[in-house]
């Protein structure tokens, strides 16, 4: 006679449960400093419409005197517009959040956002690369100056910047597509964006790390290396110049640009350089803020400080605002 024997047996479906994937994020800004909202926004308001301000400022000024109408003020003047539009990318819905407490996002919007920010960080990229060559051209090619970068092949240049950072931001975008979000839905960041996306996501980051690799560091690289060669160019011609008046005033054409270049790469490359650790989350925010709103506030009053033609311009702007203002309150 054969003994049977019952085993029970149980199965362990916790790990086997199907997962719902997330569609909605919640953008956590400046965790560490959730109790401190109101004066976030304050910060962040009086940032955004100091920007806003200058940027038009600068804007309004080059478009009011002709003979500002050359092509390093063209420039200028398209960085200021861009500049506008960079922070307004984020910085409204920013204030939004802090002011109303609703930091939901679905991923729809995310993208949209995170798209338009890449458009203005490639165009930025772009135009400073674009006043880097007019900076060379003016300084190493005086007598061909007009021939090398006419106000035609300035347009041009603005418009291929639109068009490649167009091309750009789609390639940056798309890869987030590729992603899968299961086990959080909350965005360590005061925006959309991939760097912090990835880290919550649990498949497809793979893409977004080749796109990285392949795409987006080349293109800074090549930046880089043009801009560097065109000032390495500009340095020897500066030092070979024998009047001392004539080398400060050569320098300071570009000085201002050269630190605006600096503060704007050196922050937005430090963001994708930082390795992951405890802190890190904290310490791409506060330098993503510095690139995305704080640099594109101080460009119109660098280039203000070291350029005498663009100071004076707004000193006799300012005088005729005063003037006409002046004349209002006396006849009201």
């Amino acid at each position: 006679m054969t003994n049977f024997r019952i085993v029970n047996v149980t199965l362990d479906l916790s790990g086997m449960e199907n997962q719902t994937p997330i569609t909605e994020f919640r953008v956590v800004a400046f965790s560490t400093r959730a109790d401190y909202k109101w004066a976030l926004f304050t910060l962040f308001f009086s940032l955004y419409i100091v920007g806003v301000l200058m940027n038009l400022t600068t804007v309004t000024v080059i478009y009011s005197y002709h003979h500002l109408h050359s092509p390093l003020y063209i420039f200028l003047s398209s960085l200021s517009i861009v500049d506008i539009y960079f922070t307004s990318v984020t910085v409204p819905k920013l204030l939004h959040m802090l002011l109303s407490g609703n930091n939901a996002v679905t991923f729809t919007q995310c993208l949209i956002q995170m798209y338009f920010f890449y458009l203005a960080c490639s165009i930025e990229d772009l135009i400073l690369l674009s006043m880097a060559y007019d900076r060379y051209a003016a300084i190493c090619h005086p007598l061909h100056y007009q021939q090398i970068l006419s106000i035609w092949k300035c347009s041009l240049f603005i418009v291929g910047c639109w068009v490649i950072g167009s091309l750009n931001a789609l390639l940056l975008t798309l890869p987030t597509l590729k992603m899968t979000f299961c086990d959080s839905n909350e965005i360590f960041q005061f925006f959309c964006e991939t760097k912090a996306l990835t880290k919550i996501a649990c498949a497809g980051t793979d893409v977004f790390y080749k796109t990285i690799i392949v795409e987006m560091m080349p293109i800074g690289l090549i930046i880089f290396l043009c801009t560097l060669i065109s000032y390495v160019k500009i340095l020897r011609v500066i030092l070979s110049i024998k009047s001392t008046e004539g080398r400060k005033k050569a320098f300071s054409t570009c000085s201002s640009h050269l630190v605006v270049f600096t503060m704007y790469c050196g922050t937005a490359a430090s963001v994708y350089l930082i390795p992951s650790s405890r802190h890190s989350g904290f310490l791409e925010e506060v330098i993503t803020v510095v690139y995305a709103i704080v640099t594109p506030m101080l460009n119109p009053l660098i280039y203000s400080l070291r350029n005498q033609e663009l100071r004076t311009a707004m000193e006799t702007f300012f005088g005729r605002c005063n003037c006409s203002l002046g004349k209002f309150r006396w006849n009201s």
